[in-house]
This record gives structure tokens, C-alpha cells and sequence, in this order.
């Protein structure tokens, strides 16, 4: 039988943030928005802040009355990037069969290097290699799938080793609401909720024929899950899920005015830039989509010349196509997602005529900055601005390779 094992590092950026400056922890500290204009949204937060009430995706000025200590820190991408790599490194020192399935996670197939009991003194001793040379703690789920090791390791947070066993599923899984289901989101289980399948326990009890013929393809795939069966092998050749990138959210009351509608956007742009500077991407389609309170949903869709991942720019892009395709009927939800995503490094500007012969004056200026990026990072120097030196540089408990790497 097969041993996975699911990696799954906890509060990700915020312990990193942590890691390298120790007079952090123990303290409420979150990452996201703008710490001096008090806007934008929680991209994740330190334990200490969500026991007082701060989650991820709330707005910061929510989450500063929630907790008026709370320490709001920007993102630093290079930063995390470069943590998730000496991560994986530590991964691979034991197997080859290592896949990341993002900047803060991934799968290990441990099936070849130890057996039974073993694993769990395996996974003992990968946790705390994290945690003693890069100072991350993570939670590892081991099962015979990659489905039941993620479950698994959603189980003990933070800091937390779970087994899960396949005849382990109808005790553990079976009552449990089918949005707890990985791979479920509100929309699934809502449409689940239309055939009276509630529960895991109602969705395992589903017929294929019933599922297939509601779901297609993925509701025989959602029905074999529930039964603690998932086919899929760890791909070490794999790389991020980066056909695209979006986030959505169903509103408390309806949007009935441009300027909410703007400000929704605004959010949700936001939360495109931060996934995608977090996997170094770019995209050239946006689209949104808007759903009426009536249930009728209109998405929309712009191809641009060069791709692009500032929140700034999603949110003008996804702005100008919701005015244009609005028709002032109430609204529900708001979604808006970047498609055709490359990594940034590796993207070339599509140039015609007209943009081509704007851009010959700036060519050497522009490949000593696209240099001065790619080694010290994105923000590194920009067109008409004031950079300050970063005066941070607190001490750290991270490797003195990973400090020597990060910081080339």
C-alpha cells in the first residue's frame, strides 16, 4: 500500500515574517493590505491573531477592530518564494517524489523509504527539520492517497502529525458536511444540497449512475472521494495549477450601486495579485463574473497585449469590463480571475508596430532594470519613484544557506 504524506506549512507567510524576526512571535500579526493606509485584506495571520477573531480575506479595518494590537505587515513575495524553496529542498532530501502544489504545501510519496510505524518517526523527524532549521512549523497528514493525506493534515493544527487510515472514512469523514470535503466549495455544495446530499456520509451513499448523470466526470470523482479513494500519483514533474488564478464572493446584501460594486472589485483584485505574485505569475485574460440576485450570471472576458499582476491593474481591467456589462440589476456575487498565466521571468511582451517603436528609446534602460529585478526582486527599483532603503534586518533562525541564498 501506498504512504503519502501531505505538507502543509502553517500560517505560511506569517511565520515566516516570524522566523526572521523573533520579536514577532507569540504576537497577533497578520500580512496583507496597506499597514499605513489601514486598507486592503488579511492575506494570512498568525495564530495569536486568529484566537482573536482575524481570519483570512477579512478587511484590515475590520480585523484592527477585532484586534486593535494586531501587527499588519505588507507581503514580501521574494521573501516567502525563497522560504518555500528551501522547503522543498528539505523535502527532496529524502525522496525524489516530492510534488508542490503551491507556494506553501505539497505531496511527498514516501512508500519506497519506510513502512508502517516507520512513517509516522519520518514525518517526526521532517517536521522538525522544518522547524529547527527554517523555523517553520507545519502539519503532515499521512494516508494511502493524496485526498485522505490532505484531509489528514487539516486535522492538527498548528504543529500537528495525523494518520488516516481508508477504513478510518465512514467514522471520521462520513458525518461531516460536504463542504468539509476538500475539493467542495459553496457553490458544489450548494447544488449538492438539491439532492438532498447533505453530509459525506449522503454523497458516498450516492449512486455513480445518480452522480455522473447530476455531475459529469467530477461527481463520480467527488463519490470516490467520499469513500477515501483518489487514483492520482505524486508527479514530481508537476508544477502549480496555473491555468488560473481568480477569487469570488457571495455578498451578505446585494450590490446595487457602481461605487460598492468598485470597491468589491477592488478586493477581490487584490486577492488575484496576492496569489499570483505568491506563484511569481502574470496573466493577459481577465474576466469577471457577476451573478444577480435573480441567479442569472453574466461573465466576461478581455485578452490584453501584455500580461499583467499588479492589483492596481486587475482592478482597473476588471472594473472597466463590470461597467460595461452591468445592467444595474442587483448583484450577489462578484468574482474575477486572471487566465493565460505565465511565469513573469519568463513572459515576452508582445510587441506591434506602434508599441514597438515606443519602447526602443527605454530598451537598455529596461534590461538593466528587468536584471536589477530578477536578482534583488519585483520592487526593487521603479519608473519615477523613491525607493527607501529597507532598514529591516532583524536577526533570524533560518539557515545560514537559506539567509545566504535570500539575500544574494
Amino acid at each position: 500500500m501506498a504512504i503519502l504524506f501531505h505538507i502543509d506549512m502553517n500560517c505560511f507567510y506569517a511565520s515566516v515574517e516570524q522566523a526572521l524576526n523573533p520579536a514577532l512571535k507569540g504576537k497577533a500579526i497578520a500580512v496583507g493590505g496597506d499597514p499605513k493606509e489601514r486598507r486592503g485584506v488579511v492575506v494570512t495571520c498568525s495564530y495569536e491573531a486568529r484566537a482573536r477573531g482575524v481570519y483570512t480575506t477579512m478587511r484590515v479595518t475590520e480585523a484592527l477592530k477585532k484586534c486593535p494590537e494586531l501587527l499588519m505587515l505588507k507581503p514580501n513575495f521574494e521573501r516567502y518564494r525563497a522560504a518555500s524553496n528551501a522547503m522543498f529542498t528539505i523535502l527532496r532530501d529524502y525522496t525524489d517524489l516530492v510534488e508542490p502544489v503551491s507556494i506553501d504545501e505539497g505531496y511527498m510519496d514516501v512508500t519506497a523509504i519506510t513502512h508502517g510505524i516507520d512513517a509516522v518517526a519520518l514525518a517526526e523527524e521532517i517536521q522538525q527539520r522544518l522547524k529547527q532549521e527554517l523555523d517553520l512549523p507545519c502539519s503532515i497528514g499521512i494516508a494511502p492517497n493524496k485526498f485522505l493525506a490532505k484531509t489528514a493534515s487539516d486535522m492538527k493544527k498548528p504543529f500537528g502529525i495525523t494518520v488516516l487510515r481508508k477504513r478510518q472514512v465512514p467514522q471520521i469523514l462520513w458525518p461531516k458536511p460536504v463542504i468539509a470535503m476538500h475539493g467542495i466549495g459553496q457553490r458544489t455544495a450548494e447544488k449538492l444540497a438539491t439532492h438532498a446530499i447533505q453530509t459525506i456520509g449522503d454523497l458516498a451513499a450516492a449512486t455513480e449512475a445518480d452522480m455522473k448523470r447530476w455531475f459529469g466526470k467530477n461527481g463520480v470523482r467527488m463519490r470516490e472521494k467520499a469513500h477515501g479513494i483518489d487514483k492520482r500519483a505524486v508527479d514530481p514533474t508537476s508544477i502549480y495549477d496555473t491555468k488560473s488564478v481568480g477569487n469570488s464572493t457571495t455578498l451578505a446584501e446585494n450590490i446595487l450601486t457602481q461605487r460598492k460594486l468598485h470597491e468589491v472589485i477592488s478586493q477581490l483584485a487584490e486577492r488575484v495579485a496576492n496569489r499570483l505574485h505568491a506563484k511569481n505569475l502574470a496573466g493577459t485574460t481577465i474576466s469577471i463574473q457577476l451573478r444577480g440576485a435573480d441567479w442569472k450570471q453574466t461573465t466576461r472576458s478581455k485578452t490584453l497585449v501584455n500580461a499583467i499582476y499588479e492589483q492596481a491593474d486587475i482592478a482597473r481591467e476588471a472594473k472597466e469590463l463590470a461597467t460595461k456589462h452591468w445592467n444595474g440589476a442587483p448583484l450577489r456575487l462578484v468574482g474575477v480571475s486572471m487566465s493565460h498565466v505565465e511565469n513573469r521571468q519568463q513572459r515576452i511582451e508582445q510587441l506591434d508596430l506602434f508599441t514597438f517603436t515606443k519602447h526602443v528609446p527605454d530598451e537598455p534602460v529596461m534590461n538593466v532594470m528587468n536584471e536589477l529585478r530578477d536578482k534583488f526582486g519585483q520592487h526593487i527599483i521603479v519608473r519615477g519613484v523613491r525607493v527607501k532603503k529597507s532598514t529591516y534586518d532583524a536577526p533570524t533562525s533560518f539557515s545560514k544557506d537559506f539567509l545566504d541564498d535570500h539575500r544574494k
